[in-house]
């Protein structure tokens, strides 16, 4: 049962074709459950990783001791570190919230203009792109959503804008937990030193910025027309190239967890620093155009925004965030990340058990799970937990009660992240796959093309940058090897790609919808969605092929 298992790539007769057959039963069954039966994630999760580990057993001869071992370690690494940054930094949000700091928050910024296309990019795209980076999984669409209905949008204009605004910030959100992913499912998946998380989020880092550009852009056209983009497009630029600028430098020469971070705050300051000097000759009042919509809570825009909070109140407001750069910042100082790096603060130990051979005879790597318990970005997430306690008042019983409910609220999200890893653990340490890379590396020089579509189809299903990194990273390397391909700019695109599908994805129709009183006309939204999803994802394929030629092949990285 526990005996020790080596990879094959073609169990099925000796034909690869065959096998494919079998080695994509798992993702179909995913795909088919979340985007065509609708069931809740958590139990497609679920039911996908019983198909996974059925065709383990019985098709690729694993031992069912090895299967389930496999599952265990992923579902282990689903929760630490992924649901470890996420919870511990959604713990941060709502302390925010229980102290009234939130609103304050959001008052500031709708002080800052009374245009409400300039209200989105401040807070659709840049408050947005925080929250991605702090927190992710649906979060800044919630939470973006109500504060733009407060501001005077329609509902599904509100909804279709904060949709579309969470798609560059995605790959580096959580503290680039999609990146963290990436790296970890695709060390041992080629023989290439580059697939780290430093080396692959500088590659993502070269790809996603050229939607951050657009994105600000779209979303004034969104709101207005063509009469938007004349009128709002110095702000739409100004946001969209300093966010792409600083997710470029962030990522390739500070810190991958903190690029959103840094490249959310530089944006908000730039278009801040541009309504001093400038504004839109005219600003509609859009609001008169917008549906009935339900009360929200707190009031409409008006009454909020004429209360004036102390200077006091709202640096207290920002504190939590600049907390969260400084701790960040001291933990990637060179030293002092070097030191946090080796035990007694990072502990790398096998997998107990778990005997698993790739295919060319050597241990996988992925078998090894490593333990750094102190420099996670959770634990310093939990570090600057307590620290926005302190600075905005909240009582230890308070915050305490707040990190409770922290896991009540994602109980189902926990599930579902802990379930679509242990599918990616098996599949990958099964050899499935592996099956799936040699069939597709027929494909050729093609597959460069197609390997955004890949990670966008991952994430339109999961509804997540994570799921699908780990779904699919180790195949889009595994492929790349079969076909001569740069292993590091197709798992790059699987992320980039997937950052796309955020916006058609169930799991976050579902979360707008139901945050604008629209529950049950997921449809109407996704139709005013899926037009910007595709053509942006046809950008993104056409960028990664041409990264794949001697065109912008030196925007690949060279050196781990």
């Amino acid at each position: 049962m526990f005996d020790q298992f080596r990879i094959v790539t073609d169990p099925v007769g000796d034909s690869v074709a065959v096998s494919a057959i079998f080695a994509v039963l798992p993702l179909l069954t995913l795909f088919l459950l979340l985007g065509v039966l609708r069931m809740r994630a958590w139990l497609a999760g679920v039911i996908s990783l019983a198909v996974a580990l059925v065709v383990a057993v019985a098709v690729y001869s694993m031992p069912a001791g090895q299967a389930l071992l496999s599952a265990t370690e992923g579902a282990a690494f689903g929760f630490f570190p992924i649901l470890w940054i996420v919870l511990n930094a959604i713990w941060v949000y709502n302390l925010t919230v229980a102290s009234g700091h939130f609103d304050v928050l959001r008052r500031s910024m709708e002080r800052v203009s009374p245009d409400m296309r300039i209200q989105a990019v401040i807070v659709a795209f840049c408050f947005g792109a925080l929250l991605e980076a702090l927190a992710g999984f649906g979060t800044p669409v919630a939470v973006t959503v109500v504060m733009l209905m407060a501001l005077g949008f329609q509902p599904i204009k509100a909804a279709a804008v904060a949709l579309i605004a969470n798609t560059a910030p995605v790959a580096f959100g959580a503290l680039a937990t999609p990146i963290v992913t990436l790296g970890t499912v695709t060390a041992g998946a080629a023989d290439d030193p580059r697939l780290n998380t430093d080396t692959l989020g500088a590659m993502v880092g070269r790809q996603t910025p050229v939607l951050a550009v657009v994105v600000p852009l779209v979303l004034v056209a969104v709101i207005d027309g063509r009469r938007g983009v004349r009128q709002t497009w110095p702000v739409a630029l100004v946001a969209g190239v300093v966010f792409a600028g600083s997710q470029f430098v962030a990522s390739n020469y500070i810190s991958v967890p903190l690029t959103d971070i840094i490249a959310a705050l530089l944006a908000a300051a730039a278009v801040m620093l541009l309504l001093r000097v400038w504004r839109p000759a005219e600003s509609p009042d859009l609001s008169a155009e917008k549906e009935p919509e339900p009360p929200v809570e707190g009031g409409g825009g008006v009454a909020v925004a004429t209360r004036r909070d102390a200077p006091v109140e709202v640096l207290r407001a920002y504190a939590p965030y600049l907390i969260i750069i400084v701790i960040f910042s001291i933990v990637n100082l060179g030293p002092v990340k070097a030191a946090l790096a080796e035990e007694p603060w990072t502990v790398a130990f096998g997998w107990p058990g778990l005997d698993v051979l790739g295919a060319n005879g050597k241990p996988l790597s992925s078998t090894t799970f490593t333990l750094g318990w102190l420099p996670a970005a959770g634990t310093l997430m939990i570090l600057a937990g307590i620290l926005t306690a302190v600075v905005l008042r909240v009582r230890p019983g308070r915050a305490i009660k707040a990190y409770g409910q922290t896991y009540v609220e994602l109980r189902h999200a926990i599930v579902t992240v802990m379930a679509v890893l242990a599918l990616a653990y098996v599949l990958n340490q099964s050899g499935q796959t592996n099956t799936l890379g040699v069939f597709l590396a027929q494909a050729g020089g093609f597959f460069v093309f197609l390997s955004s579509i890949l990670g966008w189809i991952g994430v339109a299903v999961t509804g997540s940058d994570t799921s699908a990194n780990a779904l699919f990273g180790a195949l889009q390397v595994q492929t790349a090897a079969k076909a001569g391909l740069d292993p590091v700019l197709l798992a790059a695109a699987n992320s980039s790609g997937g950052v796309l599908g955020k916006m058609i994805s169930p799991q976050n129709l579902a979360i707008a919808a139901s945050a604008v009183g629209m529950a049950g006309k997921e449809g109407d939204l996704f139709r005013r969605v899926i037009g910007w999803s595709v053509v942006l994802l046809l950008v993104m394929c056409v960028l990664v092929t041409l990264q794949g030629t001697p065109v912008l092949s030196w925007m690949v990285p060279t050196t781990p």
